[in-house]
């Protein structure tokens, strides 16, 4: 079969280590895949969700552990819409500091349990460093194997 999996990598970043990270994943990504598509969480449109066969979540935690407000929708549209048939992956970085790290990543990692065919979680603390690059490409090789036995 000449299926190509369409992989979208959803983020959202504010000091800026979610979004190396996505793009190191992104990186990783393309070297095994032709469509693979990164957007900031702002610029995707929600109704394009289930037109991926994977999709990777990357958030930061905001306050006491939790989701940030600009990643609500997208959390409460795999709630809404019949996302069974995705395969997803999330990530994020945190500081390690606070009791709930990347408390985020938990959340939709609970969620994502449930709602779709979760493959693999990453937590890296702060900035993406080079020990974390082969936890990377083992999150991309775990979510890809899944996401190709689910569309065999």
């Amino acid at each position: 079969m000449n299926y190509k999996m369409k992989v979208a990598i959803l983020y959202s970043s504010v000091t800026g280590n979610t979004k190396e990270l996505a793009e190191e994943l992104y990186q990783i990504l393309l070297e095994e895949l032709a469509h693979v598509s990164i957007f900031r969480i702002e610029k995707f449109p929600l109704s394009h969700l289930c037109k991926y066969d994977v999709v990777m979540i990357g958030t930061y935690t905001w306050g006491n552990g939790e989701i940030p407000k600009e990643m609500w929708d997208l959390y409460q549209a795999f709630e809404l819409l019949n996302t069974k048939d995705i395969t997803t992956a999330v990530f994020g970085t945190g500081d390690s500091f606070y009791p709930k790290f990347c408390g985020a990543v938990d959340q939709f990692r609970d969620m994502l349990y449930v709602h779709t065919s979760l493959a693999a979680t990453l937590k890296v603390e702060l900035l993406p460093q080079k020990q974390d690059l082969q936890r990377c490409r083992k999150l991309v090789e775990t979510l890809l194997r899944r996401a190709s036995i689910r569309n065999q």
